[in-house]
C-alpha cells in the first residue's frame, strides 16, 4: 500500500471540515433528531453517511471522468439532485403547521433510504472528493490504498452523522424545537429548496 498514515489523517481533517459546513443533510437530520428523537433519527443519519461516502467510492472509481468527458451527464445529475431536494423543501414548508409525528411510526422518509436518497441527490460531494483525491494522495492508487480511503471516508461520514442525530436530540435541544417547531421547519425548507434551486440553476 502507497499511502501512508499522514496523507490519509490529512485527508480526514480535510473531510471533517468540508461536512461541518451547513448542507441539506445537516438540515434534514438535525430536523428529524429534533422531532422524533435520536432512536428514529439515526437510521436516517446513516443513509446520509452512506450517501455520501458513495460519492468518495464514486470519485475512486473515476466518475468524475466521465463528468469531464460527458459534461451533459453532470448538469442531468444537477437538475435531477436540485429537484428532488426542492421537493423534499417543500415537504417539509407544507409540513411545517402539523402537529409533532408520533415517534413510534414511521415520518415522511425518515429512514435510511431516505436518507441514502437526500446525499445522492447532491453531486457536489463527488468534485469535493475528487479534489480532495487528487491533492493528498499520489495518482496511482492499488485496490488496497482505495479501500483505506473509502472505509476512512464512510467511517468519518458515519462518525459524523451519528454524532449529530444524537447532540441533536438532546432533550433540552428538543424543547426549544417544540416551541418553535413551524419557523425551525420553514427554514429548514427554505434553506434546503435554496440549495436545491442553486443546483438547478448553476449548471
Amino acid at each position: 500500500m502507497t499511502v501512508t498514515v499522514d496523507q490519509l489523517l490529512l485527508f480526514v481533517g480535510t473531510l471533517a471540515v468540508a461536512i461541518l459546513s451547513p448542507g441539506p443533510g445537516v438540515i434534514a437530520v438535525s430536523q428529524g433528531a429534533f422531532a422524533l428523537g435520536r432512536r428514529r433519527a439515526l437510521p436516517y443519519a446513516w443513509g446520509l453517511a452512506v450517501g455520501a461516502s458513495v460519492w468518495c467510492l464514486f470519485a475512486l472509481l473515476g466518475l468524475t471522468v466521465a463528468f469531464r468527458l460527458m459534461p451533459w451527464t453532470f448538469v442531468a445529475l444537477k437538475v435531477l439532485g436540485g429537484a428532488y431536494l426542492v421537493w423534499i423543501a417543500w415537504k417539509m414548508w407544507r409540513h411545517a403547521p402539523d402537529p409533532l409525528p408520533d415517534p413510534a411510526n414511521g415520518s415522511r422518509g425518515m429512514g435510511f433510504t431516505g436518507g441514502l436518497m437526500l446525499n445522492l441527490s447532491n453531486p457536489k460531494p463527488a468534485l469535493f472528493y475528487s479534489a480532495v483525491l487528487l491533492s493528498v494522495f499520489p495518482v496511482l492508487l492499488t485496490p488496497g490504498d482505495k479501500l483505506a480511503i473509502y472505509v476512512t471516508a464512510a467511517g468519518v461520514e458515519l462518525a459524523f452523522y451519528s454524532a449529530l442525530a444524537s447532540l441533536m436530540a438532546l432533550p433540552w435541544l428538543r424543547r426549544r424545537y417544540y416551541a418553535a417547531k413551524f419557523w425551525i421547519d420553514r427554514t429548514a425548507g427554505l434553506a434546503i429548496g435554496l440549495l436545491g434551486l442553486s443546483l438547478i440553476l448553476r449548471h
